[in-house]
């Protein structure tokens, strides 16, 4: 097996070579240190719900001047680009544009080497949204969505299709019953309430069942055979 600083220079050059080719060269950006900026910051906070001014804020502060007007048109370069994908919350098309966004990377081995906790949850998160937005390939009428509502209560990802909501998918990084929070249960049965929608599917590390919870069927199953069936 490769050492750990050979693949950190492997995956170093990896960052350098997407950097460069798909957002610097591609879009014609100038100011290359602002990019970089940008870039570490979305790597750094991979599935995890943003907003464009909070990444404006970070910029600023790490260049210590205003450069906000400048990020917010690099970003929205950005989500043109094949590294970073950003999903709306599910509301009506024209609260989407003004909520907050999800964001997710092309390949989370990228945050190793810029210090980014190593949180399984959020990997596997990460790692469920790319194996959607692949199946979207072969669904051109699905969109992903996540859902919140004013209490926080939050569910990861909304699978839509057409105009139905097919799905409502909860990511947790729980081996046992007892290890899965209640808050999530929770949020999706609100949810479930809310979007008209019975397929419920919460995705484990290692719990498999398939339970009734205040007359509502829910699925648990494992990240692996979820894999192996998406």
């Amino acid at each position: 097996m490769l050492e750990w600083s050979k693949k950190e220079k492997i995956l170093r050059e990896y960052f350098e070579t997407i950097l460069q080719k798909d957002f610097i060269e591609r879009f014609e950006v100038v100011n290359v240190e602002i990019a970089r900026l940008i870039f570490e910051f979305v790597f750094q906070n991979f599935s995890k719900e943003i907003s464009i001014n909070k990444i404006a804020n970070f910029v600023s502060s790490k260049l210590r001047k205003d450069v906000k007007n400048i990020v917010y048109k690099y970003v929205e370069k950005l989500l043109d680009s094949f590294s970073v994908f950003f999903i709306e919350k599910f509301e009506s098309i024209y609260k989407r544009k003004s909520f907050m966004k999800k964001i997710y990377i092309c390949d989370i081995g990228l945050s190793n080497i810029i210090g980014f906790e190593k949180d399984i949850g959020k990997r596997m998160e990460n790692t469920i949204f790319l194996e959607l937005v692949r199946k979207t390939n072969e669904k051109p009428l699905m969109e992903i969505f996540y859902w919140k509502d004013y209490q926080q209560r939050e569910v990861d990802f909304v699978v839509k299709q057409g105009t139905k909501v097919k799905q409502l998918i909860q990511v947790t990084y729980a081996s046992e019953k007892d290890e899965i929070d209640k808050r999530e249960i929770r949020a999706l049965l609100k949810a479930s309430e809310l979007l008209r929608c019975k397929n419920l599917l919460v995705i484990t590390w290692d719990y498999e069942s398939e339970e009734i919870v205040n007359g509502k069927k829910i699925k648990f199953m494992p990240l692996w055979k979820w894999l192996l069936k998406i």
